[in-house]
């Protein structure tokens, strides 16, 4: 019997359900196991002052560390771009919907809530009169404070709101916005030892969504240096050729560094070398802005 571990709310459920669903397509019995994780219960904080690692996977790392549970199921935007020693990436599902929309809301402000730095910089690049206001909670939480406020609007991932049948009719998808590395794909995770275990997960994964999201990554990694920052990124596979795009703005939104390029025969390496370009081209400055005003609270 394969463990699946997840996260108890109702997205991170219906995640761990579909990887049982498709191992037992292919022969092997399995089931879910809850865990709760840090990102779940303090709720009261925007998530990147809550410890940017791993805040949502963590708990689940551990599990898995301590032979609770044999996979872990993420949300793969929510992972760290380097894993725990001893865990390993299994494989990554066929991608779902990557854009964020606007989930209008009853009140006529000027506000939008979100708890995503990368969110409210580029919504305030090009809509600098708008107020932003934080917003946490699972996908049900934030819906229902969307409907008793006067704002505006939130903004969420749609493919999340989809995933459980809660996308509400009164949204209006944002094409401009590029989402977060790995928006919209689910990764399975487990520990390097179990080459077994691996050998029969693996057969789920899906090499273009495999692709795109390793060179989100990559630019996400070599871009972030361990730092917080506003950062966005969308490789698109089309008959072997790569269509990718990356911003970095500033924290209030005022800037933003974008950079797209076309590949044939694309690697992680050409997302990594697209964020040096980026460094280049101004990109260290900004990460250096914003590292200090993390440092300096």
């Amino acid at each position: 019997m394969i463990r699946i571990g997840s996260r108890e709310s109702s997205l991170a459920l219906w995640q761990a359900e579909k990887v049982r669903n498709l191992l037992e397509g292919l022969g092997f019995k399995s089931k879910v196991v809850k865990i709760k994780s840090k990102g779940d219960i303090i709720l009261d904080k925007p998530i990147y002052e809550l410890g940017t690692t791993g805040v949502f996977t963590k708990t689940l790392d551990i599990a898995l560390l301590n032979d609770e549970i044999d996979l872990a199921v993420h949300s793969m935007k929510d992972v760290p771009t380097l894993l725990p020693k001893g865990i390993s990436e299994y494989a990554v599902l066929e991608r779902g919907e990557v854009k964020d929309i606007l989930v209008k809301g009853p009140g006529g402000s000027n506000t939008i809530a979100t708890g995503s730095l990368r969110r409210k910089a580029q919504w305030l690049n090009r809509n600098p009169e708008c107020e932003i206001v934080g917003l946490r909670g699972n996908i049900n939480t934030r819906l229902a404070k969307v409907e008793s406020s006067n704002w505006h609007g939130a903004i969420f991932a749609k493919a999340g709101l989809e995933r459980i049948g809660v996308l509400p009719e009164n949204h209006e998808v944002l094409d401009w916005m590029i989402p977060a590395p790995a928006q919209g794909a689910l990764l399975i995770v487990g520990l390097e030892e179990k080459q077994e275990l691996y050998g029969k997960v693996s057969e789920l994964n899906h090499p273009d969504s495999q692709l795109e999201t390793s060179i989100e990554r990559a630019f996400l990694r070599t871009l972030e240096g361990g730092c917080t920052a506003p950062i966005g990124a969308l490789a698109e596979v089309e008959k072997g050729t790569v269509k990718f795009t990356g911003v970095l703005n500033s924290l209030c939104g005022a800037k933003e560094l974008r950079i797209e390029k076309v590949w044939d025969n694309a690697t992680a390496d050409d997302g990594a070398k697209s964020a040096e370009e980026l460094l280049a081209n101004g990109g260290d400055e900004l990460i250096a802005k914003i590292k200090s005003h993390f440092d300096g609270k």
